[in-house]
This record gives structure tokens, sequence and C-alpha cells, in this order.
């Protein structure tokens, strides 16, 4: 006998079996995903997820008898199988018994399921991490939590405290003096036993005595205890990101997309390990300026290319908005790597003495077409590429990496981001 819960989880009332089960299945799990996540466009990457697991990798759970009961049964008076074999299902498309269309001869069914959004992205991005010197900076914002401040003698239903209010009781009652129960049938006993004028006297005292208790309820309104909340200014971590690009004209559509699928997916990342996330876009030519996403994505300038006017606005925003003792500053540049040979130096130097002081990690990732070289082996550089190498080799929270296809987008960024040990972490400083 096999127990499955198939239910759409109807109140949250099979949660834990679910999640029992994506542990079993994890290994299976996870690498559907990182497979799935190579072709998914980025838009859908926070949206739910199919996962197909092989049916012999869903180990459901099953019960047997236990060797040595007896068991009564009927057998079906077939002469080709007995207990335990295997029958195989029937071969083509026709075949009866939940066969997809086109499965070869014995091949295995296959379990499907959909992951929530929470699931999806825990898995997505389990073993990524920021790296461990970049700090969690926590201030007073106006988001407001609750607490608990004790108790009140008015509120919702909700929120009373039989705990508290029993104990209310019991102290008026005894304070007040109410009789027990007890005392009441103990007094009309000795009176149905007692005679005479005795029995009358111990009559009247028992009639006193319970309408004492009937005066004095055992539950008054006095005595109900409501749990109080407060609002108070919750301490939230908060981060802002940075997206530079180049918008001149040699930046092809082609190249901004690769630029904007690596932007969203840092986005996505650090929304994941802080509660509040600044985006600022800051587009360049010769000239930079800070703009909204449409512009920053959609609109094309012409002009030859200045990358030091970005760290120049970069710096200028960070100095009037975002205070680094209470903000994670995060930076991601996205270009083709072309840029005026004298403005190299310059651009080094802003971005090693002004802007990497300020930041918790800052990427550095070159653009090219398809057609140019494999993105995780480049050879030769850019002149921007031949500018920031000296950085890469000795700043310990700048990376640079180059990519030409959607499809190594996520391996760099993993890349960039994945978690590492203690040795690895040293090496990479």
């Amino acid at each position: 006998m096999r127990i499955v819960d198939r239910r759409l989880n109807p109140g949250g009332k099979s949660f834990s079996n679910r999640q029992r089960f994506l542990r079993r299945v994890r290994d299976t799990v996870e690498r559907t995903v990182r497979e799935a996540s190579r072709e998914r466009a980025i838009e859908d990457l926070e949206n739910a997820q199919e996962v197909t697991v092989p049916a012999d990798g869903a180990r459901e759970p099953l019960f047997r008898h236990m060797p040595g009961d007896r068991r009564d049964f009927v057998l079906p008076g077939n002469r080709d199988y007995v207990e335990g074999d295997l029958i195989d299902r029937p071969e083509g498309a026709s075949g009866q018994g939940g066969r997809e269309p086109g499965r070869g001869h014995g091949q295995d069914d296959a379990f499907r399921f959909v992951l929530t959004r929470e699931e999806f992205l825990s898995i997505f991005l389990d073993d990524l991490e920021l790296p461990d010197f970049a700090k969690r900076g926590l201030v007073d914002t106006q988001k407001l939590g609750s607490r608990r401040a004790g108790y009140s003698t008015s509120g919702t239903p909700a929120n009373l405290s039989l705990k508290r209010t029993m104990q209310m009781s019991l102290a008026r009652r005894i304070a007040m003096g109410r009789p027990r129960h007890r005392v009441v049938e103990r007094l009309e006993e000795e009176a149905a036993s007692a005679k005479g004028s005795e029995a009358s006297e111990l009559l009247e005292e028992a009639l006193r005595t319970r309408a004492r208790r009937m005066r004095i309820p055992f539950l008054d309104p006095v005595d109900l205890r409501y749990r109080r909340f407060e609002r108070f200014p919750r301490p939230v971590a908060q981060a802002v990101m940075f997206c530079l690009m180049d918008v001149s004209g040699s930046m092809t559509e082609h190249m901004k997309d690769l630029a904007k699928r690596f932007f969203m997916l840092l986005h996505i990342f650090l929304t994941r390990r802080y509660q509040r996330v600044d985006i600022v876009f800051i587009r360049h030519t010769d000239e930079a300026q800070e703009v909204d996403e449409e512009t920053f994505f959609r609109s094309t300038e012409t002009g030859g290319t200045i990358v030091s006017s970005a760290m120049v606005e970069m710096d200028r925003i960070i100095s009037d908005r975002y205070d680094p003792a209470s903000w994670n500053i995060y930076g991601a540049q996205a270009s083709d790597g072309d840029n005026m040979l004298s403005d190299n130096e310059l651009t080094r130097t802003l971005l090693q003495d002004k802007i990497l002081p300020l930041c918790q990690y800052f990427a550095y990732l070159e653009v090219a077409n398809t057609n140019e070289s494999h993105s995780l082996s480049y050879v030769g550089g850019s002149s921007l590429w031949n500018a920031y190498t000296p950085l890469a080799a000795k700043a310990r929270n700048f990376q640079m990496r180059r990519v030409a296809r959607r499809d190594h987008i996520y391996p760099v960024f993993r890349e960039l981001f994945r978690r590492r040990d203690g040795a690895h972490a040293e090496e990479a400083t």
C-alpha cells in the first residue's frame, strides 16, 4: 500500500509533507532548476517553475507486511504471473495505464509538480552568498513592527489571554470571599442530617452561602485581559544597487540585453538578502546622467565614450543620498570595453580611490557580440579591460568578467557570488 499526498496544499495542510518530499528529491530538483535557468527569461525567474522528477527518484513511503505475519489473500487465477512480478506496459502510444505518448518500452513515468516562487528562488540562489567582507548595516527606518506590551482590559476576542483572565478571576473570587461549591454542599448535607432548630439554622446558613456564591460570578467582565501590542520602528538592512552602462552607438541591442539580464539577476539576489534595495541607473557616453529604467535600457545616444563621467556621477549620488555608514552599496558596470585612451587612467583612479572604498562589491561586466571570443576565456582585452586588470588583482571587492551569449550570464553570475569556504575566501582576496 502506497500513501501519496496529492493535495494542492489547501490551507497549508500539506506544507510539511511537501517540504519533506523536496528534501528527498533535492538533488534532482536542483539539477532541473539549473538547466531550466539557462533558457528561461530573466523576467520569469520569480514565477513558478514546473519540475520533472523520475518516478524511481521520488522514493515515496511504502508500507509492507512484516515477515512472518499471516495474511489471507485471493489470487486472480492466472498462470503467467505470481506475486512480486513486474508487468511491462504495452508498447506504443496507444498503451493503457497512463503512459505518455512516445515513451519507449520499459521506461519509467516522470513525476511532475510545480515549485512556488519562494521554493524556486530558494533553490536557484541557495549556494550563492555575498562576500564575507560585505557588511549588513542596520538603520532605523519608517518601517514599523509590533511587539508585546503587556495586557489591557479591552481588545479583540482573538487577543484574549485565557491564562491571565483566569488568574484575575481567581484573585477576585478569593478577595471577595466567594464560597466554594463543596462548602455549600457540606452545609446542605449537615442540615439534612440535623433535627429541630439546628437543622433550620444550618439550612438558612446554606441558603445564605449559596446566595452569596451566586452574587459573586465565576467570571466577570472586569477579569478579562487581552494581549496588547505596540508599534515600534524596526531596524532593517538596506542596500543600494548602482547600474552603470555605456549607451553609445557601439552598444548593440544584444549587448544591452546581456547587461539587463545581469542587472536583474543581481537585483533578485540582493532582494533576497536585504529587506530594502534601491536601484540607481546611470548611463553615459561622454557625459553621464541618472535616468529611469526605461530610458536606461531603451535609449541610444551618439558620441564618444568617457567612463570617468559615470564614476563622478556615482560618487556625487552617494554623497548626496546614500551615507555609506547606513547603506550597503553595490555597483555593477556594463560596457563593451571601448573608452578614450586618455580617460583610462582617470577612470581607474576614480574607481580605486573614490568608488571601491565606499562599495561592498563592484562587478564589471564586459559584453560582446556572439561571434567574438568565448566569455569565460578572454585573451587580450579592450582598453577598459586592460585598465581594470590591475584592480582585479589587488582589490578584494572588485571582480570583472566577460560575456558574449545569454547562456553565459548565469554561470558568470554564479562565479562572482559562489559560496566559498575559508581557504578559498583567502585566496580570492
